[in-house]
């Protein structure tokens, strides 16, 4: 799987990344069905499987339970991948808190480097709670983390927002932005299309719609084709359906007949 630059960060990433909630969450989760934390040979043999598709992005949280630790204890050769995490939620004892400021964006950095065994985070995204443009122009997170990226702790960072008005905020501040787009919702294509003037990486999330969208070879199709887009980031823990995502991809960006 040929990799892409994600925009102007210096990274280059496969157009499929692995979404890790389902390694250390399952409670308060969009998924259509209840399931089990994976145990540690499951997780081992994902991983596997992601790196033998030719994947080497993979997007993690505090806000997603255990992953990151679990990450951190059972990724080898963290070298060979791009590690992408958030600052600005945590989920602890069943439920969410959010904090923005300075002082929890650089404790939340430090705790997500020792939780994953590394000496560097790729990619550190806001994980935003809705109010976009509050956190991107005034809580101070941006200013935090443009100084952990000049300090050299981060080397890119971007925001994941859930508005059009946030996400264009984030097109003129940020690296990288995170914004959902699904065969069902296209509304934050003037996002995409603004990160593609500016230069700026863009990730896709929910574009299986959290595990309902019946066609996701379509979906995939459809979010690689959108402007701009570097990667669609998707969760699960089947290796099968991780494989027919890789192999639709792989369709999808086929070059066509002269």
């Amino acid at each position: 799987m040929e990799l892409r630059e994600l925009g102007q960060t210096g990274l280059r990433v496969s157009p499929i990344g692995l979404g890790t909630t389902k390694l250390g969450r399952n409670q308060q989760v969009k998924y259509p069905s209840a399931f089990e934390l994976p145990s540690d040979e499951a997780v081992m043999a994902l991983l596997a499987s992601a790196r033998k598709c030719g994947i080497n992005l993979i997007d993690t949280a505090p806000a997603y339970g255990k992953s990151e630790q679990r990450l951190g204890e059972l990724l080898s050769d963290k070298s060979d991948w791009v590690i992408a995490t958030k600052v600005g939620e945590t989920f602890e004892d069943g439920k969410s808190s959010f904090d923005f400021s300075p002082a929890a964006v650089e404790k939340s950095v430090e705790r997500s480097l020792a939780r994953l065994r590394i000496d560097s985070l790729d990619l550190v995204l806001i994980h935003s709670d809705g109010h976009d443009e509050e956190i991107l122009s005034h809580s101070g997170a941006v200013e935090a983390l443009r100084a952990l990226r000049d300090a050299g702790m981060i080397r890119a960072f971007g925001a994941s927002t859930k508005t059009v008005a946030g996400g264009l905020i984030a097109t003129e501040l940020c690296d990288v932005v995170m914004v959902s787009y699904g065969r069902g919702d296209h509304s934050q294509r003037p996002v995409l299309e603004a990160a593609a003037r500016r230069g700026v990486g863009v990730l896709l999330k929910k574009v299986l719609s959290s595990g309902h969208d019946s066609d996701p070879a379509a979906a995939l199709a459809e979010a690689l084709a959108a402007p701009g887009v570097t990667s669609a980031v998707v969760g699960t823990m089947d290796v099968t359906h991780l494989a027919d995502n890789c192999a639709a991809v792989e369709r999808t960006l086929q070059p066509g007949p002269d």
